[in-house]
């Protein structure tokens, strides 16, 4: 399969897969990061990695906002309508929201059960505009609040998708188990490679 792949991708397991497992559904939480290279001149090895905020951030400001986030909430102005997300369930949970400087990168880091359309990054560019001391922190429960997307277009557009990252997709281990009688032709967590009869590359 890896042979089939572009060399950006690589399978590192294969395995069978219980009848009740979804890839979206079946998720127990999701870990998004978003870089911002936070220098007057952007490092061109960053330039396709991090989006560049020539104006300086202050961190400790984002981070008060971030919190506001943490919690259950109506993320409706945080989203951009999809074409196929009619049935949304705007109400989302944010286990923790994370502001870390990293030298010359400002590193934002946000994990929660799920997300809507573009939520991150207008998460982001909200914290944007309170880093550069534009609007205080204290404007993310009112945007909330309003459940209107109109409301955060009139303080901030959505942040560039070239410093969003998906790092992790979590699941329960149960959900994570093979059927039981599932032959061993797994390769990775399940089975050890001498069991495999896949052709890797």
């Amino acid at each position: 399969m890896n042979g089939l792949l572009p060399p950006e991708i690589r399978v590192r397991e294969i395995s069978a897969a219980r009848p009740e497992f979804h890839a979206r559904s079946s998720t127990k939480s999701k870990v998004y990061r978003y870089k911002i290279y936070n220098e007057a001149i952007m490092d061109p090895f960053h330039n396709h990695y991090a989006y560049h905020s020539a104006y300086k951030l202050n961190p400790h400001a984002m981070q008060e906002a971030a919190n506001y986030f943490v919690g259950i909430h109506d993320f409706t102005s945080f989203a951009n309508a999809a074409h196929n997300d009619g049935e949304r369930r705007p109400t989302k949970k944010i286990t923790r929201f994370d502001v870390t400087e990293m030298g010359a990168v400002l590193q934002l880091e946000v994990e929660g059960t799920g997300f809507l359309y573009r939520q991150v990054r207008n998460m982001v560019a909200l914290l944007l505009q309170v880093g550069k001391e534009a609007l205080p922190p204290d404007i993310v429960p009112a945007i909330i609040a309003a459940r209107d997307r109109k409301e955060l277009a009139k303080v901030a557009l959505s942040a560039p998708p070239h410093g969003l990252y998906l790092m992790s997709v979590n699941y329960d281990e149960e959900i994570l188990k093979p059927p039981e009688g599932s032959p061993p032709i797994s390769f990775g967590r399940t089975h050890h490679l001498s069991k495999c009869k896949l052709t890797l590359y």
